[in-house]
Formats: structure tokens, sequence, C-alpha cells
């Protein structure tokens, strides 16, 4: 994969996560007055996260969606739910952050683990980003052909 094919990744990563972060929020925002704030985070982030495998899949890296990589996506979540949890936390009690806008701040931080770890799962033995092997293009691994063969 060429620099050129990795930054356009990352780009449309970003613009992905910037919709799913804004579908997230929007549901987010829908469900507070009815629930207790932490209940409603997560089944935001629940339904943001189904979305944001179609979009990743279809658009991000251009692959097509298989029940495995369906069933393996929410393992790319866990750091980020982990990371979002802890950080939603810490905004609301030590930082005394409104609880309609913490989930947001939370969820920037965790953007670089979240990339790193759906890239794994949803192109299976592509190199690191870095890599002088992707870059010359000269991985032998086929994972869309890998995944799909296996699914």
């Amino acid at each position: 994969m060429s620099r050129r094919e990795q930054l356009g990744q990352i780009f449309r990563f970003a613009l992905v996560g910037g919709v799913n972060t804004a579908a997230f929020f929007g549901i987010y925002l829908l469900l507070h007055p009815w629930m207790p704030y932490f209940a409603a985070y997560s089944l935001a982030f629940v339904l943001a996260m189904v979305g944001s495998f179609f979009m990743n899949t279809y658009f991000t890296y251009r692959t097509r969606p298989t029940w495995k990589k369906f069933l393996l996506f929410p393992l790319t979540n866990v750091t980020n739910y982990v990371v979002q949890s802890a950080g939603l936390y810490a905004l609301v009690a030590w930082a005394d952050l409104d609880t309609r806008i913490a989930p947001l701040v939370a969820a920037v931080a965790a953007i670089p683990f979240t990339f790193l770890l759906s890239r794994k799962i949803l192109l299976p033995g592509a190199a690191r980003i870095d890599s002088p092997d992707t870059a010359r293009g000269s991985s032998t691994a086929d994972p869309q052909h890998d995944v799909a063969s296996h699914s």
C-alpha cells in the first residue's frame, strides 16, 4: 500500500470517526433525559459501534463486511470503550465536566486507539502503516481473501 493510499485511509477513518462521533453524541443527547448518563452513554456507544462497523468496512478500508469481521469488530472497541469510560468517569467525577459534554471529550481522546485496532481487525494480515514492506507493496497477504475464505 502506498503512502498516498495510507493517508487516504487515515483521512477516511477520520471522516467516518467524525460522522460516527456526531451520531453517538446525538443518540446520547436523545437518551440522556430518559436514563442515567452512563446507561445513555453505553447504549449510544453500542448503536454507534454498529454504524461504525459498516462505515469502516465499506468506506474506510473498502473491504467486504463479513459475519466474522462483525463479530470481531467489538474487540476493537473494547479498548476504546475502556479508554472512553475511564475518561468519562474522570471528567465527570474529578474534573466536574458537564455530563452532556464529557462523552465527546472522552471520545476524541480514544481516536488513535480505535484506528489502529479497527485496521487490525478489518484488514487482518495487513502490515503496519509505517512498515517498509507495506510502502513497497511487497506484502503477500491478501486480507480480503483470507477473511472471506474463513467466513
